[in-house]
């Protein structure tokens, strides 16, 4: 009886040996689509966030290639392209954009490690001035608490960095009603409303600022998720099972689209909880003609 209990451990242990080594360097394609009256044309967009300065094949062929057979009309980047860390290479996600800015728009949102490069010079040094001189020469500014419209699409992207103090561990913060408007503005009520915000646990004050899609990564799936049950594990808050782990989410007619990502970096694995890539079709609202 005991040899067979062993042997069921070490047979459970490589199984999820084997699942955790295929998920960290595996990911899947996952499909959404908005309908809406003010989308004036259909488009598709690509969206990437928390790559981690992950590389899926040779500079990252594997993850280049999977974009292009979508046929985007433009990328849309919810942070966390790189890690924060001296230590760690600026070539990986540099070199994935440059690529990226060839065939298609891209809108680029921070996230809270690209924040962190530029708030802490003191620990990070020259690391965030070198990677903003890099995305400058291949044509790209960061959309900080920015937004630029898209009028042949009638959709408006809007770039979120809430203060950091909204990604401390263990409490999440309350944020205020006027908050999302001070640093943002308005929300546009002419365009459907894309927002990128790194951060998800705030999606209904995302919500009630005015975005009809909010576009979040950050909480990597929650790095293992519970076979069956479906739920991640762990936020980087360190709250476990997080209300806000991965999929699609809903605060009356807004839509939040929250990615698992695609790399990692405290936690370099990932279980049961493979990256992501997200299609969003945009397409317009049909209306009945009576003849």
């Amino acid at each position: 009886m005991t040899d067979i209990l062993f042997t069921i451990i070490i047979a459970a242990a490589l199984i999820l040996f084997w699942v955790m080594l295929y998920d960290t360097n595996h990911f899947v394609v996952r499909k959404h689509t908005v309908t809406d009256s003010r989308i004036r044309r259909s488009c598709r967009a690509v969206l990437l966030t928390d790559l981690h300065n992950k590389c899926y094949g040779k500079e990252n062929e594997r993850l280049l290639a999977a974009i292009h057979d979508q046929k985007p009309d433009f990328i849309l980047i919810a942070g966390d392209l790189l890690t924060a860390n001296t230590k760690a290479p600026l070539e990986p996600p540099l070199l994935l954009l440059q690529n990226l800015v060839k065939d298609y728009p891209v809108y680029y949102a921070n996230g809270n490690h690209e924040q962190r490069l530029r708030i802490s010079p003191r620990f990070y040094g020259k690391m965030e001035k070198r990677y903003r001189k890099a995305l400058k020469r291949i044509g790209l500014e960061p959309m900080v608490n920015s937004h630029v419209n898209l009028p042949e699409f009638g959709i408006a992207v809007y770039g979120a960095e809430i203060d950091m103090e909204y990604y401390k561990r263990f409490h999440i913060r309350k944020m205020p009603p006027e908050y999302m408007p001070r640093i943002l503005g308005q929300a546009s009520g002419d365009a459907y409303t894309v927002l990128l915000a790194h951060n998800p646990d705030y999606f209904p004050q995302y919500a009630a600022w005015g975005a009809d899609l909010t576009l979040s990564g950050h909480v990597h799936g929650g790095v293992a998720r519970v076979p069956v049950w479906g739920k991640g594990v762990l936020a980087p808050s360190w709250h476990v099972f997080p209300k806000y782990d991965g999929g699609i989410f809903r605060e009356g007619s807004a839509v939040m689209v929250l990615s698992r990502g695609l790399g990692s970096h405290t936690i370099p694995v990932r279980v049961f909880n493979p990256g992501e890539l997200w299609v969003l079709d945009f397409q317009p609202e049909e209306t009945d003609v009576l003849s």
